[in-house]
């Protein structure tokens, strides 16, 4: 490579550091707090597990059904797994605002401020999908041991695979309930539109039915209960779109 073409590439390199090192930095602070978050509330979690186990435990008590440790490590397990779950929890809300502020500058202002009114809504579709994971659960376990019961058979349920089940299920049904928030901003956005959307409803139904099945129940009662909420917030969402966000058709 000759000197002026080495030169050349030296200015271009300078330039695009110039132009990109404010944005990099901007990601850093923002994943610095969100590292902080998650990790301060991990180590309350993990310190504190033993009152989530119990308060979880209290939940799904389920007559008949004795929760069993079944190896000595399991404590440890236990406490990762809250530790897990309290900064994912604590951590949501951090993400969902950083992630604004950040495209805040790549927005206009009533781009913005829908963008903003999105935001509790996005909490409380979390919180709700994340409570709705956990009525199924429970309501699941509670008929399969019922069943289990009339065989007059002692029921021993391994306390750390029921409560990792738990936080996997609710943790990713709460993700899934994020669904119309997304497909709503996409819309508005003018990134995706609606007519694209729904001529793609045969296969959201397929991605939904998918995604229900690869989550911890196994049994079809519970993948038909995880499967059809999805479906229904994608067809209220459609509806939603149309008749309220006066969205072109």
């Amino acid at each position: 490579m000759s000197p002026e073409s080495e030169r050349t590439v030296a200015t271009g390199w300078e330039e695009a550091v110039d132009k990109y090192y404010p944005f990099l930095l901007e990601i850093r602070k923002r994943l610095l707090l969100l590292v902080i978050t998650f990790v301060v509330a991990a180590l309350l979690g993990f310190v504190y597990y033993e009152r989530i186990v119990t308060f979880s435990l209290t939940i799904f008590r389920i007559e008949g059904v004795n929760f069993a440790f079944t190896s000595q490590f399991q404590f440890i397990n236990l406490a990762v797994s809250s530790a897990l779950a309290s900064g994912v929890i604590a951590s949501l809300p951090i993400i969902l605002f950083q992630l604004i502020s950040f495209l805040k500058p790549a927005l206009s202002k009533k781009e913005y401020r829908f963008v903003l009114t999105l935001l509790p809504l996005a909490i409380i579709l979390f919180a709700t999908g994340f409570f709705y994971g956990v009525v199924v659960m429970k309501y699941v376990i509670g008929i399969f041991y019922e069943h289990v019961l009339q065989l007059e058979i002692t029921n021993l349920l391994d306390v750390s695979t029921f409560l990792s089940q738990i936080i996997a299920t609710s943790s990713l049904m709460g993700v899934a309930f994020e669904f119309p928030i997304v497909l709503t901003a996409l819309v508005k956005l003018n990134v995706v539109s609606f007519d694209t959307i729904v001529s793609q409803r045969q296969l959201v139904y397929l991605i939904c039915l998918i995604f229900a099945a690869l989550l911890p129940p196994t049994d079809i009662l519970s993948l038909a209960l995880l499967t059809v909420p999805l479906i229904v917030l994608f067809e209220s969402t459609l509806v939603l779109n149309r008749v309220f966000l006066k969205v072109k058709v």
